[in-house]
């Protein structure tokens, strides 16, 4: 626990780079947003209060720091937009008492890890505070790192103020600081805005830390760590690295195989089990768990699902569904919010299912509709069968018993029960109950007409 340190998180921009109505710290990427993703690399610290300066879609980003969960958050609001330094002002009177440290960090920089935080957290208490530094290929758009000879960090210089000598430097400035409270607090109040873009910035701190005898320490830190997000183009960038840390921590550390990890899509909050496979074109997204030893793919696409253990997912697509142990899914099978799946379940291919629960060891192997339906264990739901739930106002419920046959074609209108052990005959349009272990025909008598085609066509007597 780190009760004496607090984190300043600078969530107030537009991001017009983004060319969205939506605030850029809640675009998301691999599943979360921007702003989600630095709070969840912070909550592990256990700091003693998070600050979050907000500004545009104030109440918007509120929502989604209240989702988050995350302890001892407040928010202040910069409704001038001044500039970094401005942003820090207001949030330092925010700070509790007892508050000895700060952090301060951008809220659209999701690629940040615990660990990473916690060497800066280091650095800064051996020498009084530190920043995040590294040498990037391209350095363009952001400040540069001043040094004296013997190395002391004497300030930073934004590019629009850089001289051609200082835009030469390759050392960067990753706009992440850990403060002592009351220098950061004595040297806001020297910030002026004499500068190409008539801000305040909070990198003219680190000069006059420097002036006051209590220089940063610099924290080399690799870029795809540091990197922040400022148009679409570095948030798909942004996606790729999160998802590519999150394949490469479950093959290592858990013991799932991937089979092909550039067409596998999932999102940082995905768990997935030992000796589990995800064969190509897999997506997992928003929250899905995927039990031991189950096979999800090749081209699943699973959202808020939750796969039990020895499971099959073939090319399936998902939404909200539980899918229980030993279950099996598709090909081409549409699963929609409500589903349930009992273990040694199968739904087959071109079945579609929406709020239905099917009992263990129940069967519909292929093209059939399950909408608003209970079906207990050991039915079999043959090819074609529709429940018909919705009679263009009301949604009604079936329930099918254990057991049950249900013929190729049935057409079961909602409401209505199906006892245990029941028949329907196949083509059947099912209105009323049927009993336990009753067969239930409800289509009309065949009749041939022998010789009628001839008659038509006039070719014959």
């Amino acid at each position: 626990m780190r009760a004496d340190t607090a984190a300043i998180v600078l969530a107030a921009g537009k991001g017009t780079r983004f060319r969205s109505e939506l605030a850029k710290v809640l675009h998301t990427a691999a599943g979360r947003t921007l702003v989600g993703h630095v709070l969840a690399a912070l909550e592990p610290l256990g700091l003693g209060q998070v600050v979050v300066v907000v500004g545009h879609q104030a109440d918007a980003v509120r929502e989604e720091l209240a989702a988050s969960g995350l302890a001892n958050v407040t928010t202040v609001d910069q409704t001038e937009q001044r500039g970094t330094g401005h942003a820090v002002q207001q949030a330092v009177p925010a700070l509790a008492d007892g508050i000895e440290r700060v952090l301060v960090l951008p809220g659209d920089a999701p690629l940040l890890t615990t660990r990473w935080l916690e060497q800066l957290l280091d650095d800064g208490a051996a020498h009084g505070g530190a920043m995040f530094t590294s040498r990037l290929d391209d350095p363009t758009g952001y400040g540069r790192v001043l040094r004296e000879d013997d190395g002391t960090v004497t300030g930073v210089v934004e590019q629009r103020d850089a001289t051609e000598e200082q835009l030469a430097i390759e050392e960067i400035n990753a706009g992440m600081y850990l403060f002592a409270r009351s220098g950061l607090a004595a040297a806001l109040e020297r910030l002026d805005d004499d500068n190409s873009q008539g801000e305040l910035y909070l990198t003219d701190v680190v000069a006059l830390q420097a002036e006051a005898g209590t220089p940063l320490a610099a924290t080399a830190a690799p870029g795809e760590v540091i990197a922040g997000v400022n148009d679409r183009a570095q948030l798909a960038d942004a996606a790729a690295e999160l998802r590519r840390r999150h394949l490469h921590h479950l093959m290592a550390e858990v013991g799932v195989t991937v089979e092909d990890p550039t067409t596998t899509y999932l999102d940082v909050d995905v768990e997935v089990a030992r000796d589990a496979v995800l064969r190509p074109g897999t997506i997992l997204a928003a929250g899905t768990r995927i039990g031991e030893r189950t096979v999800v793919g090749p081209h699943s696409h699973l959202t808020a699902c939750e796969v039990g253990a020895d499971a099959t997912v073939e090319s399936t697509r998902a939404d909200q569904a539980v899918i229980g142990d030993a279950a099996t899914v598709g090909p081409f099978a549409h699963l929609r919010p409500g589903t349930h799946l009992g273990s040694r379940s199968k739904v087959g291919a071109y079945v579609e299912t929406k709020n239905a629960r099917l009992g263990d060891g129940t069967k519909a192997p292929h093209l059939a509709y399950l909408g608003d339906v209970t079906v207990g264990e050991r039915a079999n739901i043959a090819c074609g069968v529709i429940v018909v739930n919705y009679d263009g106002q009301v949604k009604s419920h079936t329930t099918i018993g254990d057991g049950a046959f249900i013929g190729c074609d049935t057409m079961l209108v909602s409401p209505v029960t199906i006892g245990e052990g029941a028949y329907t005959a196949a083509g059947s349009t099912i209105t009323d109950d049927v009993p336990d272990g009753a067969l239930a025909i409800a289509r009309a008598r065949q009749t041939t007409k022998e010789g009628w085609v001839a008659r038509r066509r006039g070719t014959g007597g």
